[in-house]
């Protein structure tokens, strides 16, 4: 490239990285070269040299569902305005997925790695060896990494305190799991506000499925089946897909005869008709927080001790919840 562009490698060097000096003329020219020859720059290898690294790795579990794409859009924005890379990977929710992801990154000399942990083996794996890690969406026991969290009992009380105003005592709670600290806050939340109410919870109201719209879909039908309830919470916008599919094939009114409301707004949610009652967690933002947090970190910007920043959920209410129906 340097004979080509009839400079020198160092020039060549500084004019495609943007480093130290080389006139606009030599830019413009070197970087026809390398367009006219196809040059790729080796990050790798830049890396290695510098033993710096502009990569950020991204851990994430389903990038089928939307809250995770806006999670990964909201940390790409930041982290390209930045100078930054983002590797994404999507490791399915499973552990040992996860972990290998996690070494594969640890082996590319990443920067940091910003992740939704599944198991707590892997930010331990990757802070004990250097690696600078930021726990989104949910923690995993006592983590010592910093971590980027929605308010999760805040937002699930809130929503729950809508339901009862509208005379609901029989709310279902579809809830997929409780060890992450989004659905033990989740669950929290919905017994905080039964508590503060004055009314008593019927435990057999909470049903636990999987992370899936077919199974929540069946466990639906199950609590339709077996309990009372005038009003169905969803603790997350898969599990909203599966409860709504239900109440639909059974032809029951919204919210007429039945309200439906659900965690996590995605856009979907606006879409049907009604559209569901939700709690809107501004995951874009909540991705920006992530790299904000990663960065600071990476540059040394904050003190020692492990930061954790909450984002506070925003209640939306559209026409899926109404009034109880009269016994």
């Amino acid at each position: 490239m340097a004979r080509e562009a009839g400079v020198s490698a160092s020039t060549v060097s500084r004019a495609l990285h943007t480093r130290g000096y080389a006139s606009r003329e030599v830019r413009e020219r070197v970087q026809a070269v390398a367009q006219r020859l196809g040059y790729v720059p080796n990050h790798m290898a830049r890396n290695l040299r510098s033993r710096t690294s502009t990569a950020i790795g991204v851990l994430i579990s389903d990038l089928r569902n939307p809250f995770y794409a806006d999670l990964a859009a909201g940390i790409e924005e930041v982290l390209r305005s930045e100078g930054h890379q983002m590797i994404l990977v999507n490791d399915n929710g499973d552990p040992e997925e996860e972990m290998h992801a996690a070494e594969t990154l640890l082996a590319m000399q990443v920067a940091g790695v910003i992740v939704t942990p599944v198991a707590a083996g892997c930010p331990k794996m990757l802070s004990e060896n250097g690696i600078h890690v930021v726990c989104a969406d949910r923690q995993l026991g006592r983590a010592g990494s910093d971590a980027v969290l929605s308010d999760n009992k805040l937002g699930a009380r809130e929503l729950t305190e809508h339901l009862l105003g509208f005379g609901h005592e029989r709310i279902g709670l579809l809830i997929d799991e409780t060890k992450w600290s989004t659905g033990a806050g989740r669950l929290a939340g919905f017994r905080a506000a039964y508590e503060a109410a004055g009314i008593e919870l019927d435990e057999n109201l909470i049903v636990y499925t999987s992370f899936d719209a077919e199974a929540a879909r069946q466990t639906t039908s199950e609590l339709l089946d077996q309990q009372h309830v005038t009003a169905i919470l969803s603790a997350n916008n898969v599990l909203a897909q599966g409860a709504l599919a239900e109440l639909k094939a059974r032809r029951l009114k919204i919210p007429q005869r039945i309200s439906l409301a659900a965690y996590d707004d995605v856009p979907w949610m606006s879409l049907v008709q009604p559209g569901i009652t939700t709690v809107d967690q501004h995951t874009v933002d909540l991705g920006r927080s992530c790299a904000q947090l990663l960065l600071a970190r990476i540059r040394d910007e904050l003190p020692a001790r492990r930061r954790v920043i909450r984002v506070a959920p925003r209640l939306v209410i559209r026409g899926s919840t109404g009034p109880a129906p009269r016994k």
